[in-house]
């Protein structure tokens, strides 16, 4: 932004009396719109930079560079704003630039072009919604040619028209792209065939689509609703997370909880096995990639968290990718050990965490190809948040000499490196 003497200059340059920014009374009409002008395309090239610092960050890794979970939960804690702010804010982000790698290239933005007319300070933030939500509408099945070129006619008539008039401009640009349109409704829902679909959405992240009938609806949802409350405030901090935030993370611990049940059916005669192969080099060197059954590549990282508590058929492949060991889970801990871990932890042991048992697994503190040990004094129970967070960020933790967990903030987070234990849970 200009300093106090750029604007002196412009105000001398009008042939009017010098003044300060307070003293806007005293500048003529022309100079008052040509600089509201002028600030408008600053604060949409500071936004836009600041943006693509955010999407740095989250490529970098959210947890690892900051330790908060999700973008938006970063942006709503560091800016102060309201959690639909932060949403929207984060939402440009991820849709703006490319995102973090998935199978070795970045996942590529679905806005590029929007991006560049924002750098330039062209268009907002309610422009660059309208333009995205438009873009999000067109199915995954028509040519990326086409897509472009339709974000470049919303990114054109955004430089002269406002949100409603983009938003008009897609629709008639979905009809063209989509004519079939969506599916009819089904108008008898309550005779409908249950469906599930695997899908790839196009900036690479994976999903679910589905369609229940009404007694799996409410039975489901009768199971998430108390899984997906607010966790309750540390230190005067609330739960950032908007309710479709919840709702994943509940799903996500239900769907963990489901699988590790010993009612569930079995594969010839044996429970529910995930297949990871990675190459023996980079097992030992913690780099590179792994594949997932099912799924496809997921990082080394991801590798050892499911590693950690879950039924894990690991595959190592020596560099000819010939199989050098597949065998059944040697980390997963005993039921016994379960019990002491719940005895010690009560649940969760990251501090202000109030999550319970049965929505933990047990974290190998030196992990497990690193030589670490399935003992007592090398486990900590942790959510599913923070399992992540300590495998992805600087967050140490270890056993102290008391027997109880004690975790570590990075340091630019916590340059005292005071250990913090938590103090939700009632322990024996």
């Amino acid at each position: 932004m200009r300093s106090n003497e750029s604007i002196v200059e412009v105000v001398a340059s009008n042939d009017a009396p010098q003044t300060t920014p307070a003293e806007w009374w005293r500048v003529d009409t022309a100079t008052l719109h040509a600089r509201k002008q002028e600030l408008e395309v600053l604060k949409c090239q500071l936004d836009a930079e600041q943006n693509a610092i955010l999407a740095e960050i989250n490529i970098r890794g959210v947890r690892g560079c900051s330790g908060h979970s999700t973008l938006a939960a970063l942006i709503f804690e560091d800016f102060h704003v309201t959690a639909k702010e932060a949403d929207a804010r984060a939402d440009r982000v991820l849709a703006l630039y490319p995102g973090p790698s998935i199978g070795g290239d970045p996942a590529p933005p679905l806005a590029p072009l929007t991006a560049d007319a924002a750098a330039e300070g062209a268009i907002g933030g309610s422009q660059i919604d309208a333009i995205i939500g438009a873009l999000a509408r067109i199915p995954s099945f028509v040519p990326e040619e086409d897509v472009r070129g339709g974000e470049k006619i919303l990114v054109d008539l955004a430089r002269h028209a406002g949100p409603r008039q983009i938003a008009q401009a897609g629709r008639r640009l979905l009809d063209e792209l989509d004519p079939d349109g969506k599916e009819p409704r089904d108008e008898n829902p309550k005779d409908t065939r249950p469906e599930l679909r695997f899908v790839k959405h196009r900036n690479g992240t994976l999903g679910l689509k589905g369609t229940l009938d009404l007694e799996t609806y409410a039975r489901l949802k009768s199971d998430l609703d108390p899984m997906a409350k607010p966790h309750k405030a540390v230190d005067g901090v609330r739960d950032s997370r908007t309710q479709d935030e919840r709702y994943g993370d509940a799903f996500t611990d239900y769907v963990r909880l489901k699988t590790t049940s010993r009612n569930l059916p079995g594969q010839a005669g044996e429970a529910t096995h995930i297949l990871v192969t990675m190459s023996y080099e980079d097992l030992i060197s913690d780099l590179g990639e792994a594949h997932l059954d099912l799924v496809g590549p997921i990082s080394a990282t991801d590798a050892r968290i499911l590693a950690c508590d879950a039924r894990v058929r690991p595959g190592v492949l020596g560099t000819a990718g010939e199989p050098l060991d597949i065998g059944r889970s040697k980390r997963t801990v005993s039921l016994a050990q379960k019990y002491a871990l719940t005895i010690r932890d009560g649940g969760c042991a990251f501090p202000g965490c109030d999550m319970p048992v049965p929505r933990c697994t047990a974290h190998h503190i030196v992990f497990w190809e690193h030589h670490g040990e399935t003992r007592i004094d090398n486990l900590v129970l942790l959510c599913t948040k923070h399992h992540r967070l300590i495998h992805h960020s600087e967050w140490k933790v270890r056993i102290a000499q008391d027997g109880l967990p004690e975790f570590t903030a990075p340091a630019y987070l916590d340059p005292t490196g005071q250990p913090r234990r938590n103090t939700m849970h009632l322990r024996t």
